[in-house]
Protein backbone atom coordinates (compact mmCIF):
# COMPACT_ATOMS: atom_id res chain seq x y z
CA UNK A 1 0.00 0.00 0.00
CA UNK A 2 1.40 3.64 -0.88
CA UNK A 3 2.39 5.42 1.89
CA UNK A 4 0.98 9.03 1.73
CA UNK A 5 2.32 10.60 4.99
CA UNK A 6 3.92 9.70 7.88
CA UNK A 7 2.45 9.44 11.30
CA UNK A 8 5.10 12.78 12.38
CA UNK A 9 5.01 13.97 8.57
CA UNK A 10 8.90 15.23 7.25
CA UNK A 11 10.40 15.82 3.79
CA UNK A 12 13.06 13.75 3.46
CA UNK A 13 15.73 13.79 0.89
CA UNK A 14 18.22 11.03 0.06
CA UNK A 15 21.86 12.05 0.15
CA UNK A 16 22.12 12.02 -3.27
CA UNK A 17 19.29 14.24 -3.79
CA UNK A 18 19.88 16.92 -0.91
CA UNK A 19 24.20 17.04 -2.30
CA UNK A 20 22.47 17.96 -5.93
CA UNK A 21 19.87 20.70 -4.30
CA UNK A 22 23.02 22.00 -2.20
CA UNK A 23 25.32 22.17 -4.94
CA UNK A 24 22.61 23.98 -7.31
CA UNK A 25 22.24 26.45 -4.21
CA UNK A 26 26.17 27.28 -3.91
CA UNK A 27 26.09 27.51 -7.95
CA UNK A 28 24.57 30.86 -8.04
CA UNK A 29 23.80 33.90 -5.80
CA UNK A 30 20.40 34.31 -7.72
CA UNK A 31 17.48 32.13 -6.19
CA UNK A 32 17.35 28.06 -8.24
CA UNK A 33 13.87 26.13 -8.58
CA UNK A 34 13.31 22.92 -9.28
CA UNK A 35 10.97 19.95 -8.56
CA UNK A 36 11.34 16.96 -6.55
CA UNK A 37 11.09 13.41 -7.49
CA UNK A 38 10.00 10.97 -5.07
CA UNK A 39 9.79 6.88 -4.31
CA UNK A 40 6.55 5.36 -5.47
CA UNK A 41 5.66 3.91 -1.99
CA UNK A 42 6.85 7.05 0.26
CA UNK A 43 5.84 10.87 -1.58
CA UNK A 44 7.98 12.53 0.74
CA UNK A 45 11.29 10.95 0.24
CA UNK A 46 12.62 13.28 -2.56
CA UNK A 47 15.42 10.51 -4.62
CA UNK A 48 16.59 13.24 -6.96
CA UNK A 49 16.05 17.02 -8.00
CA UNK A 50 14.87 18.03 -11.75
CA UNK A 51 16.37 21.39 -13.00
CA UNK A 52 14.50 22.45 -16.32
CA UNK A 53 15.22 25.71 -18.29
CA UNK A 54 14.02 28.96 -15.94
CA UNK A 55 14.92 32.63 -15.45
CA UNK A 56 16.22 33.42 -12.07
CA UNK A 57 17.09 36.58 -9.93
CA UNK A 58 18.00 37.20 -6.58
CA UNK A 59 14.06 36.89 -5.51
CA UNK A 60 12.58 34.81 -8.20
CA UNK A 61 12.01 31.84 -10.24
CA UNK A 62 10.41 32.00 -13.97
CA UNK A 63 9.91 28.23 -14.96
CA UNK A 64 9.79 28.12 -18.61
CA UNK A 65 6.30 26.89 -19.74
CA UNK A 66 7.63 24.58 -22.88
CA UNK A 67 10.57 23.17 -20.47
CA UNK A 68 7.49 22.46 -18.16
CA UNK A 69 5.03 20.49 -20.21
CA UNK A 70 8.07 18.65 -21.64
CA UNK A 71 9.30 17.31 -18.01
CA UNK A 72 5.96 16.38 -17.20
CA UNK A 73 5.68 14.40 -20.51
CA UNK A 74 9.12 13.04 -19.90
CA UNK A 75 8.16 11.83 -16.28
CA UNK A 76 4.64 10.34 -17.97
CA UNK A 77 7.03 8.41 -20.07
CA UNK A 78 9.62 7.15 -17.43
CA UNK A 79 6.28 5.22 -16.19
CA UNK A 80 6.10 8.07 -12.97
CA UNK A 81 2.76 9.45 -11.75
CA UNK A 82 1.93 13.28 -11.07
CA UNK A 83 1.76 12.60 -7.54
CA UNK A 84 6.01 11.64 -8.24
CA UNK A 85 6.94 14.34 -9.85
CA UNK A 86 4.74 17.64 -9.83
CA UNK A 87 3.50 17.92 -5.54
CA UNK A 88 7.30 19.36 -4.35
CA UNK A 89 8.68 22.82 -5.44
CA UNK A 90 11.64 22.78 -4.34
CA UNK A 91 13.52 26.30 -4.58
CA UNK A 92 17.23 27.88 -2.67
CA UNK A 93 17.20 31.32 -1.13
CA UNK A 94 20.62 33.19 -1.98
CA UNK A 95 20.84 34.70 1.72
CA UNK A 96 20.24 33.24 4.86
CA UNK A 97 16.28 33.78 4.69
CA UNK A 98 14.47 30.92 3.98
CA UNK A 99 10.64 32.14 4.35
CA UNK A 100 8.97 32.37 1.46
CA UNK A 101 8.26 35.74 0.10
CA UNK A 102 4.67 36.79 -1.41
CA UNK A 103 5.80 36.42 -4.61
CA UNK A 104 6.31 32.38 -3.86
CA UNK A 105 3.23 32.27 -1.80
CA UNK A 106 1.77 33.67 -4.63
CA UNK A 107 3.37 30.70 -7.33
CA UNK A 108 2.72 27.87 -4.82
CA UNK A 109 -1.04 29.20 -4.59
CA UNK A 110 -1.61 29.47 -8.27
CA UNK A 111 0.49 26.57 -9.16
CA UNK A 112 -0.24 24.04 -6.44
CA UNK A 113 -3.40 25.29 -5.12
CA UNK A 114 -5.44 22.71 -6.96
CA UNK A 115 -3.81 19.85 -5.60
CA UNK A 116 -4.63 17.09 -3.37
CA UNK A 117 -1.46 17.53 -1.62
CA UNK A 118 1.81 19.23 -2.41
CA UNK A 119 4.80 20.87 -0.81
CA UNK A 120 6.95 24.02 -0.97
CA UNK A 121 10.57 23.82 0.71
CA UNK A 122 12.78 26.35 0.46
CA UNK A 123 16.55 25.72 1.17
CA UNK A 124 18.68 28.89 2.03
CA UNK A 125 22.35 29.23 3.20
CA UNK A 126 23.86 27.27 6.23
CA UNK A 127 21.09 24.94 4.71
CA UNK A 128 18.11 27.02 6.83
CA UNK A 129 15.24 25.53 5.50
CA UNK A 130 11.69 26.31 5.26
CA UNK A 131 9.07 23.47 4.25
CA UNK A 132 5.14 23.48 4.33
CA UNK A 133 2.50 20.33 3.36
CA UNK A 134 -0.68 22.00 2.26
CA UNK A 135 -3.71 19.53 1.60
CA UNK A 136 -6.87 20.20 -0.57
CA UNK A 137 -8.50 17.13 -0.12
CA UNK A 138 -11.24 16.44 3.20
CA UNK A 139 -9.85 19.29 5.78
CA UNK A 140 -7.95 21.92 3.18
CA UNK A 141 -4.65 22.76 5.84
CA UNK A 142 -1.04 23.70 5.57
CA UNK A 143 1.57 22.26 7.72
CA UNK A 144 5.27 23.35 8.35
CA UNK A 145 6.87 20.16 8.62
CA UNK A 146 10.51 19.59 9.10
CA UNK A 147 13.35 18.57 6.27
CA UNK A 148 16.21 15.71 6.71
CA UNK A 149 18.29 13.95 5.31
CA UNK A 150 17.61 9.79 5.48
CA UNK A 151 20.97 8.22 5.26
CA UNK A 152 19.50 4.88 5.63
CA UNK A 153 19.19 5.13 2.12
CA UNK A 154 22.49 5.06 0.90
CA UNK A 155 24.66 7.62 -0.18
CA UNK A 156 24.71 7.59 -3.95
CA UNK A 157 28.02 8.71 -6.21
CA UNK A 158 27.75 12.23 -6.74
CA UNK A 159 28.61 13.25 -10.60
CA UNK A 160 29.33 16.83 -9.74
CA UNK A 161 30.28 17.60 -13.77
CA UNK A 162 26.85 16.49 -14.98
CA UNK A 163 25.32 18.62 -11.79
CA UNK A 164 27.11 21.72 -13.68
CA UNK A 165 26.27 20.72 -17.36
CA UNK A 166 22.47 20.90 -15.87
CA UNK A 167 22.77 24.21 -14.62
CA UNK A 168 24.65 25.89 -17.30
CA UNK A 169 22.19 24.63 -19.57
CA UNK A 170 19.15 25.27 -17.46
CA UNK A 171 19.70 28.49 -15.38
CA UNK A 172 19.61 31.97 -17.06
CA UNK A 173 20.16 34.67 -14.73
CA UNK A 174 17.33 37.97 -15.30
CA UNK A 175 17.59 40.94 -13.93
CA UNK A 176 15.00 41.86 -11.45
CA UNK A 177 12.56 44.22 -13.91
CA UNK A 178 12.13 41.62 -16.53
CA UNK A 179 10.74 38.87 -14.96
CA UNK A 180 7.05 38.12 -15.69
CA UNK A 181 5.61 35.23 -13.57
CA UNK A 182 3.79 34.57 -16.86
CA UNK A 183 6.80 35.03 -19.60
CA UNK A 184 6.73 32.79 -22.63
CA UNK A 185 9.64 34.02 -24.34
CA UNK A 186 12.12 30.98 -24.75
CA UNK A 187 15.54 30.74 -22.45
CA UNK A 188 18.73 30.44 -24.16
CA UNK A 189 21.93 28.54 -22.86
CA UNK A 190 23.30 31.25 -20.85
CA UNK A 191 27.42 31.69 -20.73
CA UNK A 192 28.43 30.75 -17.63
CA UNK A 193 30.55 33.73 -16.74
CA UNK A 194 27.42 35.55 -16.96
CA UNK A 195 26.65 35.01 -12.68
CA UNK A 196 29.62 37.32 -12.35
CA UNK A 197 28.62 40.01 -14.24
CA UNK A 198 28.24 43.93 -12.07
CA UNK A 199 25.44 46.40 -12.25
CA UNK A 200 26.31 50.01 -11.38
CA UNK A 201 24.31 51.81 -8.19
CA UNK A 202 22.54 53.56 -11.03
CA UNK A 203 21.33 50.63 -12.97
CA UNK A 204 20.50 49.07 -8.98
CA UNK A 205 18.31 52.28 -8.64
CA UNK A 206 16.74 52.33 -12.12
CA UNK A 207 15.39 48.71 -11.54
CA UNK A 208 13.96 48.98 -8.20
CA UNK A 209 12.12 52.36 -9.29
CA UNK A 210 10.79 50.06 -12.17
CA UNK A 211 9.31 47.58 -9.39
CA UNK A 212 5.61 47.83 -7.91
CA UNK A 213 5.15 49.52 -4.53
CA UNK A 214 4.38 45.44 -4.00
CA UNK A 215 7.85 44.27 -5.43
CA UNK A 216 9.82 46.93 -3.47
CA UNK A 217 8.19 46.24 -0.36
CA UNK A 218 9.31 42.37 -0.87
CA UNK A 219 13.22 43.18 -1.95
CA UNK A 220 13.35 45.17 1.14
CA UNK A 221 12.07 43.10 3.45
CA UNK A 222 14.28 40.25 1.99
CA UNK A 223 17.29 42.93 2.08
CA UNK A 224 16.48 43.84 5.32
CA UNK A 225 17.31 40.24 6.66
CA UNK A 226 20.74 39.49 4.74
CA UNK A 227 23.28 38.57 6.73
CA UNK A 228 26.39 40.19 4.63
CA UNK A 229 29.18 38.71 6.18
CA UNK A 230 31.60 36.91 4.29
CA UNK A 231 30.69 33.63 3.27
CA UNK A 232 33.23 30.85 1.65
CA UNK A 233 32.00 28.79 -1.08
CA UNK A 234 31.50 24.85 -0.46
CA UNK A 235 33.58 22.82 -2.68
CA UNK A 236 32.93 19.77 -3.55
CA UNK A 237 35.90 16.54 -4.04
Amino acid sequence: MKKMLPEEPQLRFTPYAWSKLIFMRDMTDNEVGGFGITATDDLLLVTDIVIIKQKVTVVTVNFDDIAVANYFEDMVDKGLKPEQFARIWIHTHPGFDPDPSGTDEQTFNRVFGNCNFSVMAIIAKKNKSYCRLHFNSGICCDINIPIKVDYEQGIDNKDIQIWEQIYKDNVAQEKVSNLSPHNNNPITNPDYTDRYSMYTLEDIIEEIGMLSPVEREMLMNELATQDFQYESEVYYE
